[in-house]
């Protein structure tokens, strides 16, 4: 794909969107003309997901439906072939902590070898979402904790339904 505009990636797996991943889509829709949130539907380094594809895709679509720039693919491949596909220039991840830096760098490293064309763009959570995790929002929702402020409203209800006890 020819690239016409300033389109970016947004990966992950999104098992499930938080208000963190939200906000560092919103951040990142002010910056490029394209946003594509990439929903990994093989993910490699968290094993089995909670949520099939098709539902995390369905949370994303709805939490994001009032950014116009913004859409939600999935995609099975390496990241940056994908990249290269969409005709995105930058890859945008945000960073909450020491260990995230570490292993994207790892990441930026291995993408850059492959398509060193590719920017990768980092941007740093907001305070006030930079403790939020999908792994701990599941782990809040299994034994009964409020996560009704750290997701959207329709993620948390399916949360409560799968994993309350």
């Amino acid at each position: 794909m020819e690239r016409t505009d300033r389109t970016a990636l947004c990966p992950g797996t999104f098992d499930p969107v938080t208000y963190g991943h939200l906000d560092i889509i919103r951040r990142a829709s002010v910056m490029f003309d394209e946003v594509i949130v990439s929903v990994v539907n093989l993910p490699w380094r968290k094993g089995k997901t909670l949520f099939s594809a098709e539902q995390r895709v369905t949370f994303l679509q709805n939490a994001t439906e009032e950014l116009g720039n913004v859409r939600i693919a999935t995609f099975s491949n390496l990241l940056v072939e994908f990249a290269r596909e969409q005709g995105a220039i930058a890859v945008v991840k945000g960073l909450r902590a020491i260990s995230d830096f570490e292993y994207e760098l790892e990441m930026h490293q291995l993408n850059r070898r492959q398509a060193p064309e590719i920017e990768s763009v980092y941007l740093m959570s907001s305070p006030k979402y930079s403790f939020i995790s999908s792994s701990g929002v599941k782990e809040l929702a299994t034994f009964g904790g409020e996560i009704g402020d750290l997701v959207p409203d329709e993620v948390a209800e399916q949360l409560k339904e799968r994993l309350g006890r």
